[in-house]
C-alpha cells in the first residue's frame, strides 16, 4: 500500500484541492449520480455506477487505488463511502460534491481566462508602443513599399509555429484593424507531421494570442525520413506547395511567410557559400507551379 493509501485509509473526505494534487492512475473515481446528470458533465475519467450494486459488492473494484465516490453535493457519497471501506476498499467521499469541484473549475478557469486576457493586452500593446518603430512600422512600411497587400486581397497568412510567424499573424490584424480598405485574412498551419505535444503548444499559443488557425495535416515528415541528400530542402519545397494548394481551396490569393531581414541575408550568404550563385528571397514572388498565387514577405 503507497503511503498517500495509508494516509487516506481512516479519512472519509477529500477535498477538491487534495484531489487535484494526487497521481491520476492511483485514484479510481465512482461518480453515483444518474446517467442523465452524468452525461451533462463529470470529472475527467470518472466512472458512473450504480450506488445500489456497489453497496452489495457488484463491481469489482481496484484495491490498490483510493477510491473516491462522488454524489451532487458530497452527502450520499458519504454512506457510500463507509459501505466500501466496511468492503476492505481504501474509499473517501468528494468534499462538496460534483457541484463544488465544478465551481471551483469554473472560477479557475476564469482566473485562467483574465490573466490570458491581461498577457494579449500587453503583447497587443507593446506592438503599437514599444515595438511600434522597431517592428510595426517596419511591417507598415514593408507593406506599402512593395505592394503586399491590395484591395479585395485574401491572404493566407501562414503559421509556422515559431515567433516569426506569430509575430507576423499579430501585426496582420492590427494591420487589418487600421486598414483602409477591405482585405480577407486566414491564418493557416500545416502539421507536417508534429508530435502531440507540439501540435498542442501551437494551438495554445494561438487561442493564447487570439489567433484563430485553419489547421490541416500532410505526411511531409513521413515522405522526406529516408532521403538521405537534401531532406531539408524538398521538405521546404513540398511545404510550400501544400501551403499553396490549400491556400487556393479556400480562396485565398497570396499567402504570406514569416521571412524576414535576417533570413535574406543568410540566404544569401549560403547561396555564395555553397553554390557558388547570387540569389536570395524577394519581398513578393509570383508562383510559377500554382497559377494566380503571390508569395509575400512583409517582414522583409
Amino acid at each position: 500500500m503507497t503511503v498517500f493509501m495509508e494516509a487516506y485509509k481512516t479519512r472519509q473526505e477529500i477535498t477538491v484541492e487534495e484531489l487535484a494534487m494526487l497521481p491520476p492512475h492511483e485514484v479510481y473515481l465512482i461518480d453515483i449520480r444518474d446517467e442523465v446528470a452524468f452525461e451533462r458533465g463529470s470529472l475527467p475519467d470518472a466512472q458512473n455506477l450504480n450506488p445500489l450494486e456497489l453497496q452489495q459488492g457488484g463491481y469489482d473494484l481496484p484495491e490498490d487505488r483510493l477510491i473516491v465516490c462522488i454524489c451532487m453535493w458530497g452527502k450520499i457519497s458519504l454512506g457510500l463511502a463507509q459501505n466500501l471501506r466496511e468492503q476492505g476498499y481504501t474509499a473517501v467521499s468528494l468534499q462538496g460534491g460534483y457541484a463544488l469541484w465544478l465551481q471551483r473549475k469554473l472560477e479557475r478557469e476564469a482566473a485562467e481566462a483574465a490573466e490570458d486576457a491581461e498577457r494579449l493586452k500587453r503583447i497587443e500593446n507593446s506592438l503599437r508602443k514599444k515595438y511600434k518603430h522597431k517592428i510595426a512600422s517596419k511591417f507598415v512600411e514593408a507593406v506599402c513599399k512593395f505592394d503586399l497587400v491590395r484591395p479585395g486581397d485574401k491572404i493566407a497568412v501562414c503559421i509556422s509555429g515559431g515567433k516569426d510567424s506569430m509575430l507576423m499573424a499579430k501585426l496582420f490584424q492590427e494591420l487589418k484593424r487600421h486598414n483602409k480598405f477591405p482585405f480577407e485574412l486566414v491564418f493557416l498551419c500545416m502539421d507536417p507531421g508534429y508530435n502531440e505535444m507540439n501540435r498542442r503548444i501551437i494551438e495554445e499559443n494561438a487561442k493564447l494570442l487570439h489567433v484563430p488557425l485553419t489547421f490541416f495535416s500532410t505526411d511531409i515528415f513521413e515522405s522526406v525520413f529516408h532521403v538521405e541528400e537534401s531532406p531539408c530542402y524538398l521538405c521546404a519545397k513540398m511545404r510550400r506547395g501544400y501551403l499553396y494548394r490549400k491556400a487556393r481551396a479556400l480562396g485565398c490569393n497570396k499567402i504570406a511567410l514569416g521571412h524576414h531581414f535576417d533570413d535574406v541575408i543568410e540566404t544569401n550568404l549560403m547561396s555564395m557559400l555553397y553554390s557558388g550563385t547570387i540569389r536570395t528571397m524577394m519581398p513578393k514572388v509570383r508562383s510559377t507551379s500554382c497559377p494566380g498565387m503571390e508569395l509575400i514577405r512583409p517582414l522583409y
